[in-house]
């Protein structure tokens, strides 16, 4: 989420944090992710994006990867799709429109294109370019004429030819293991918001499909998403070190197995029922009709801007409960930079609220929540704000246009 302030910091902080910031950024290699959403407090999947990557297969000589349902051809330097496309044995054309680009198209080194169906085997691929579709009659008895002697020793005779093995061809190498999924690019997403989507690190994301250094991509473009590195060394300690239920120490007695607690009988307090006080609760004027309710109770500090704030910031007590707007799945629980947990509630397949600064958070993800119930509380720091965000899809919206 774009320019989400960071809640817990007074102005001077934010001045000495922001100088250093400007430094880092100053250095870096990597291109400026302009759409970067959730870096400046807000909804943040950094954490989960970091995890990492297995390496993309090496492609053989052709430079075919195949996978059991598809396959994806890597560039050459100097490549055109042109060039690939003749040293694969497809049409050109058919594989420029399937991604997007034109036969001219120059390539990257490196660059993956998708294929619209299998290339033939290698054996064939060059046959075709050889003889397509004939077998040359004349060029073959030619042949024999020239080869056969100038006087025969024993006239009448048959001379008889060695029929040369078909040769054998190599089957092609499937790649074993998971297969990555494939994404075709739609208009207005970017490198980024896909590494995000798929979690993954946008630099492993470039690296398998051979993208420049602006990471740029195109719409039509298909993109495999990197596997997660499954290797032992990146598995846990813990996962290696697990006791199976039912072994490791004994379970201690306990005490009251050998000895039982002593009884006792508590009287209940003496009240008078006149020192209780008597609170007449009013029955609302009328039902809400606001697609949403205010998901805690406190003063609106901040209001909602298109690219600079993209959600509210409510001002309210350490502590105090956050409740779901509305009914739905708790889609994602994460932190932020800083390790303040926030919530994703998904409404429906393109609406979702984000609740961040939270804590003693008491749903899990893809649990079922009702509007109104509580979901965690405010988390206790010296500015006790909650921001609270709309999305449709990855678009922020004014949440003000849905609590009022």
């Amino acid at each position: 989420m774009t320019g989400s302030p960071k809640l817990r910091s007074a102005p001077v902080r934010m001045a000495l944090v922001t100088l250093p910031l400007l430094a880092v950024l100053a250095g870096c290699e990597n291109p400026l992710d302009y759409d970067l959403r959730g870096q400046i407090g807000g909804f943040n999947t950094t954490q989960a994006a970091q995890s990492a990557t297995s390496n993309r297969p090496t492609p053989d000589a052709r430079g075919l990867i195949t996978y059991p349902s598809y396959q994806v051809a890597v560039a050459q330097r100097g490549d055109k799709v042109s060039d690939l496309a003749a040293r694969i044995g497809l049409p050109a054309g058919e594989i420029a429109k399937f991604n997007g680009m034109q036969p001219s198209d120059p390539l990257r080194k490196g660059e993956v294109l998708a294929l619209p169906r299998r290339a033939p085997t290698a054996a064939n691929s060059a046959a075709g370019k050889a003889n397509p579709g004939a077998v040359d009659i004349a060029a073959l008895a030619g042949t024999a004429i020239d080869s056969a002697p100038a006087t025969s020793p024993n006239p009448g005779s048959v001379t008889t030819t060695e029929i040369q093995p078909k040769p054998q061809v190599k089957p092609v190498k499937v790649q074993a293991g998971p297969e990555p999924v494939r994404h075709k690019v739609v208009r207005g997403e970017t490198a980024y918001t896909i590494s995000r989507l798929y979690q993954v690190p946008v630099k492993s994301l470039a690296e398998w499909n051979g993208l420049g250094s602006d990471f740029a991509i195109r719409e039509g473009q298909h993109l495999m998403i990197p596997l997660k590195d499954q290797s032992p060394a990146r598995t846990p300690a813990a996962a290696t070190s697990t006791t199976a239920p039912g072994e490791g120490s004994a379970t201690p007695t306990p005490p009251s197995a050998t000895k039982p607690l002593p009884e006792e009988n508590i009287a209940p307090a003496d009240v008078a029922a006149e020192t209780l006080p008597t609170v007449d609760v009013p029955e609302p004027s009328r039902p809400s009709t606001a697609a949403m309710a205010y998901p805690v109770q406190g003063k609106i500090v901040k209001t909602y801007a298109k690219g600079r704030s993209d959600g509210i910031d409510i001002a309210a007590a350490a502590g105090a409960s956050v409740k779901a707007a509305e009914s739905g799945t708790v889609a994602v629980i994460t932190k932020d930079s800083d390790n303040i947990p926030l919530i994703v509630i998904r409404h429906d397949p393109k609406l979702s609220t984000i609740y961040f600064n939270v804590d003693k958070i008491s749903v899990t993800e893809g649990d079922q929540v009702k509007r109104g119930q509580t979901i965690a509380t405010l988390h206790d720091s010296p500015q006790a704000l909650l921001h609270f965000e709309v999305r449709d899809g990855f678009d922020s919206q004014d949440p003000l246009l849905y609590l009022n």
